[in-house]
């Protein structure tokens, strides 16, 4: 599946969900489903600048030349929020996760609906994220 299919179908499911309390136990829920990153990954060096709530997240590249992110978030929002970044990102090739436009953010309003803390929290996130593809990008060529 693509980002952008992903990303449609996280908006279709939101659209769903008439109300923003429907919408965050929604979120919740997906945090609650996130595998469990090994402790041992719970590093510093992993560990996301820029979030109020400790967010840990780490990548491994495939055989196959793709991104495998795993994470993990001491606040329960976040950990949602991560989960539905890593459903987006995680097993797609390193370019392709640089050039993705993360549309599915704005079309289900979670940023305006974030504290400013939290929004600044996914868009570290999100750098992070885009830092790893770029890093590894380079390993691959």
């Amino acid at each position: 599946m693509t980002i952008n299919q992903k990303q449609d179908r996280i908006i279709e499911e939101m659209s769903d969900l008439d109300d923003w309390m429907d919408r965050y136990a929604y979120i919740i829920d997906l945090g609650n489903q996130l595998p469990a990153i090994d402790e041992s990954l719970k590093t510093p060096d992993r560990l996301i600048d820029g979030c109020q709530s400790r967010v840990w997240l780490d990548a491994q590249l495939t055989p196959e030349g793709k991104l495998v992110f795993t994470a993990d978030s001491d606040a329960i929002i976040v950990k949602g929020i991560i989960s539905m970044l890593i459903d987006v990102l995680s097993g797609q090739t390193p370019q392709d996760i640089l050039d993705a436009d993360l549309y599915f953010i704005d079309k289900i309003g979670l940023a305006e609906h974030l504290s400013p803390t939290r929004s600044n929290g996914l868009l570290s996130m999100v750098k992070q994220i885009k830092a790893y593809a770029l890093a590894f990008s380079h390993r691959a060529s």
